[in-house]
């Protein structure tokens, strides 16, 4: 069973700005074999750091609204939120250890 859980335009402030503790948000699109790969990799972090953030994805393609105001210009593009504010950016695919190094602050 998947531990990420999607966002939507409509409830991407409540569920991600307000959240109290940090979330991890994916931007993702179903034709992109990038966020296909990254998958597996938010999952497994979703599951070890399950007290520590959230973890989320938001479709740009259904979730226009929200991509815009971020200006996402590629996916997959992985923000991290904590108070309502983005923290970390990470454009690309990486390792599990990549995100775990890029997300140390947050997740210890």
């Amino acid at each position: 069973m998947p531990r990420t859980r999607e966002v939507t335009d409509a409830s991407f402030d409540a569920e991600v700005l307000k959240s109290a503790k940090p979330v991890v948000v994916e931007f993702w699109a179903d034709w992109s074999g990038p966020c296909a790969r990254l998958n597996p990799v938010l999952e497994q972090l979703a599951v070890e750091y399950a007290d520590k953030i959230d973890v989320v994805k938001v479709n740009v393609d259904e979730n226009p609204e929200t991509a815009s105001a971020l200006r996402i210009s590629s996916v997959p593009s992985v923000f991290l939120f904590k108070d309502g504010e983005r923290r970390i950016s990470v454009i690309g695919v990486g390792a599990k250890r990549y995100f775990e190094m890029e997300f140390a602050d947050y997740l210890g």
